[in-house]
């Protein structure tokens, strides 16, 4: 797993394999959050298997999942709400893209540096420049 770390809260990947969750935990982890449809794609883990894999490593499972380019209000202000419960998060989907998109919206939301949030999308590939302008 290419696991990108944002901040000291929040990491984000591609979709992990189920056996992957027993490292998330010992990352120290707490919730895994993904942020993929259920159905996206064939050849991925349902929700119950993603939910199974993640409560057996010990964390919480939670899906704020949406397309590609539909992220809604209603997502970011989820994510914000779940990084202000201040637990260690891993937050994934497909590429990681959407996940660093929606923790950038949801840092803004909650009040974050808008310069530190590109810094570490930057940092770890990925562009929420467009995010920013949104949020």
């Amino acid at each position: 797993m290419d696991l990108k770390q944002l901040n000291e809260q929040v990491s984000v990947s591609a979709e992990p394999a189920l056996d992957d969750m027993a490292q998330l935990a010992k990352a120290g982890v707490e919730v895994v959050v993904c942020n993929r449809p259920e159905h996206e794609s064939e050849d991925i883990p349902t929700y119950d298997e993603l939910d199974r894999a993640v409560t057996d490593a010990g964390m919480e499972f939670v899906a704020i999942p949406f397309s590609r380019g539909q992220m809604q209000p209603a997502h970011c202000e989820a994510f914000a709400k779940l990084l202000a419960s201040g637990k260690k998060v891993h937050a994934f989907c497909r590429t990681g893209n959407r996940a660093c998109n929606l923790w950038a919206a949801a840092g803004c939301i909650n009040g974050a540096d808008r310069k530190q949030l590109q810094q570490a999308a930057t940092n770890a590939g990925f562009d929420v420049s467009g995010v920013l302008v949104t949020y």
